[in-house]
C-alpha cells in the first residue's frame, strides 16, 4: 500500500512518538513494534516495522507500491502547477 520511503517515514515517526512517552515499561531505544494498516480493499494493507529492524538492509520493495507513489506524486505536482 505504501512506498518504501513512506513506510520508513511512518516507522520513524512511530518510534519517535513511542520513545517520547518515556513509559517505564518501554525500552529507551530500539522500540519493537508492528503496525498493520488496512486499506479500503481486502488486498490493500501494509505492515510497518521499525527502521532499525532491517539492520542496514532495505525492506522488501513492492514494485506496484513504488509505481503508485510515483503516480500520486506526479498528480500532486500537476495539480499544484495549475
Amino acid at each position: 500500500m505504501f512506498s518504501m520511503e513512506t513506510k520508513m517515514l511512518i516507522a520513524q515517526v512511530v518510534e519517535e512518538l513511542l520513545l517520547s512517552l518515556k513509559h517505564p515499561e518501554m525500552p529507551t531505544e530500539r522500540v519493537t513494534f508492528t503496525l498493520h494498516v488496512e486499506g479500503k480493499e481486502s488486498w490493500s494493507w501494509a505492515d510497518i516495522l521499525p527502521n532499525w529492524a532491517f539492520d542496514g538492509r532495505l525492506p522488501k520493495i513492492n514494485p506496484w507500491n513504488e509505481k503508485m507513489a510515483e503516480i500520486i506524486k506526479n498528480r500532486k505536482e500537476t495539480n499544484e502547477s495549475r
